[in-house]
């Protein structure tokens, strides 16, 4: 079964967009079987982010997702620099990603 991989930003129009890319695009280079990328504010993303795989967003928000860590249900990715590649691909490598939901 694919991922659903949440892309959330503070109001859900432009950082979350430009993040939703960066990741189809690294899914796609890892060979990920992903079924939907979701982008949003981060008021939608902390209540259904339990719906989801991954979660992504930036490094600055991340104690708003503690409850949704904790639960182990949901790996959650904060990012530094929420357009690099290279860092996404590296923590999708570091967390397994790239195997758990290889095509």
């Amino acid at each position: 079964m694919g991922a659903k991989i949440l892309c959330a930003c503070a109001n859900g129009s432009g950082t979350s967009l430009m993040m939703q890319l960066t990741v189809e695009r690294v899914a796609n280079k890892l060979g990920m079987d992903v079924t939907q990328v979701h982008h949003c504010a981060l008021a939608e993303g902390t209540s259904t982010a339990k719906n989801f795989d991954v979660v992504c967003f930036p490094r600055n928000f991340e104690n708003m997702f503690d409850a949704v860590k904790a639960s182990g249900k949901v790996v959650c990715i904060p990012l530094k620099n929420v357009l690099s590649d290279k860092e996404v691909e590296e923590k999708f490598v570091e967390n397994g990603l790239d195997k758990k939901f290889a095509k």
